[in-house]
């Protein structure tokens, strides 16, 4: 420890060294606790210096730390310093008492701050009682990572060796709390930053403009939802299975006001009718055997946000009057519960059912009907947008062959057999099949034979011809008699299928007596496709 001078010693001002010890830690507790009552640890810091001011350990105090990257203090809490004083109170390394305190990794002390060169006054403002000034530093593995400081009055009751003792405990104290709010905020900030990652990454696939699809169909639904999701009106998707409900939901969603809300997701189908009342509402303690704690429901969690309920059209009648009143006075109660709860939701409600027919029979509410449907958004079967289908299958090839870590490609004859498939299942299906062959094909060319094991059956049963062990499938009342596509036998080949399917498509008009959309139907095309094939083939009507 260096000393400029050594003052008197000040053991006459201490009635008991045990009563002094007792004050000692008595305070040191204090200030631990003061670090640990608040989260604002500047201010916890600041009300510990007042402490040991109180106490006449100092008449004022600081607390620097060093610079990540140069060797210089920066002042980080103090006491009784003005604004315009923080701002001066910078030390390079070796600068000064503070500075060289920091340097020598040592306290420095100045008995008399007057009469020394030391003391540069940089934080200015010194006051008549004045007289000293101790520097600790404050080390880390050897490290210095911070310096405290006090300036001392003449009538301090302590010495040297008690004031440096005292700071450098207090200032462990302190720096132990400022590295605890450090990885409190570092951790705050990392959580922060995945939040903001795992939604943008979500936004970026939903959002409607990175949906597949370029077709006019298409096209048209993205008007739709461009017009209608900056708004809080109630929509009605409708679709087959597997068009991409769900998917259309959520990008209206993130288009919404209410993209920072939550959305919440149910699928009215897929949960049993005794549990959907308590999954939309939910329930209070006791409310049925189970129910050992209070639940929320999903209106509850989606209060200020969007609620997807897919499947509506298998709702129970006595649920379909409760959502009623939900959609129209925005208020529910929970299961077995009194209390009122207001709610501020955006309904988004998905099916594949026939409403108007279930309203017809008396399955379905009409007022419910109306009140769901006051923005009806239609998706069209991917047999409908056979311009987005070849889209979809470059989409998910790419897509799961990166998943896969492989590298394939499809021959002309093998994607033209993917692109006059109907796909019954829509994008569902295809999205299934394209994984079945990225999984089952290997790396290269994937050619027309390939595709026997990983086509749907349906498919295999239009396109493909049976083995000469193997049972003819029996043929489905819409498909094209079996003497159309039993024309010799022997490896697949593009011309062989394409004679085949003109003979189908051949059959299938005379059946529909010259009709193509009937023929369509009965082939499981649509009438631009059939249209496209009687043309390429040269069949005349």
């Amino acid at each position: 420890m260096n000393y400029d001078a050594k003052i008197p010693d000040r053991e006459e001002c201490r009635t008991c060294p045990l009563t002094f010890a007792y004050k000692e830690i008595n305070l040191l507790y204090e200030i631990a606790v003061a670090l640990t009552s608040t989260l604002d640890v500047h201010e916890s810091i600041e009300k510990s210096m007042r402490r040991l001011k109180q106490h006449g350990y100092l008449e004022r105090c600081a607390l620097f730390r060093k610079k990540e990257d140069a060797d210089e203090l920066e002042l980080l809490v103090s006491i009784d310093l003005e604004p315009y004083q923080k701002k001066m109170a910078t030390y390079r390394f070796g600068e000064g008492a503070t500075g060289l305190a920091a340097k020598s990794r040592e306290p420095i002390v100045i008995e008399n701050i007057h009469n020394n060169i030391n003391y540069l006054n940089k934080m200015g403002s010194i006051q008549a009682q004045m007289v000293s000034y101790v520097a600790v530093p404050l080390l880390k593995e050897e490290e210095v990572i911070g310096v405290i400081s006090a300036n001392l009055g003449k009538n301090t009751p302590l010495n040297f060796d008690e004031i440096v003792r005292m700071l450098t405990i207090v200032g462990s104290l302190f720096v132990g709390a400022l590295k605890v709010q450090q990885a409190i905020t570092q951790e705050k900030e990392s959580l922060s930053d995945l939040k903001t990652y795992y939604k943008e990454e979500m936004q970026k696939e939903y959002k409607f403009e990175n949906i597949v699809g370029r077709s006019s169909r298409m096209q048209q639904v993205f008007s739709m939802i461009n017009t209608v999701a900056p708004t809080d009106a109630t929509i009605l998707i409708r679709g087959e299975t597997g068009t991409g409900k769900e998917l259309i939901a959520t990008a209206i969603h993130n288009l919404s006001r209410r993209k920072n809300g939550p959305f919440i997701k149910l699928n009215c189908a897929a949960i049993s009718e005794t549990l959907l009342e308590s999954e939309l509402f939910g329930h209070e303690k006791g409310a049925f055997t189970d129910a050992r704690e209070m639940r929320k429901g999903r209106f509850e969690l989606a209060d200020g946000g969007t609620l997807f309920l897919d499947e509506i059209g298998d709702i129970t009648p006595s649920l379909q009057v409760k959502l009623l009143r939900i959609l129209q006075e925005q208020e529910f109660e929970r299961v077995g519960g009194t209390k009122t709860i207001k709610t501020n939701v955006r309904l988004v409600a998905a099916t594949n059912r026939n409403l108007e027919e279930m309203v017809r029979k008396g399955e379905f509410r009409e007022d419910l009907f109306y009140r769901l449907n006051v923005i009806p958004i239609n998706l069209p079967p991917l047999r409908e947008r056979y311009e987005d289908v070849k889209l979809l299958i470059e989409h998910y090839l790419h897509r799961f062959m990166k998943e896969h870590r492989k590298n394939m490609q499809f021959t002309k004859g093998a994607l033209e057999l993917l692109l006059d498939y109907p796909w019954p299942g829509n994008i569902r299906e295809l999205q299934n099949t394209m994984e079945r062959i990225v999984l089952i094909c290997p790396d290269g060319e994937i050619q027309p034979e390939m595709l026997n094991h990983v086509l749907p059956f349906n498919y295999q049963r239009l396109y493909m011809q049976p083995s000469n062990d193997a049972p003819a499938p029996q043929s489905a009342p819409d498909a094209p008699k079996p003497s159309a596509l039993s024309s010799g036998s022997g490896p697949i080949t593009k011309k062989s299928l394409q004679e085949l399917e003109r003979e189908a498509i051949i059959q299938a008009l005379i059946d529909s007596h010259g009709i193509q959309t009937k023929a369509a139907r009965a082939l499981g095309m649509t009438a631009r496709q059939i249209g496209y094939k009687i043309k390429m083939y040269g069949i005349e009507l």
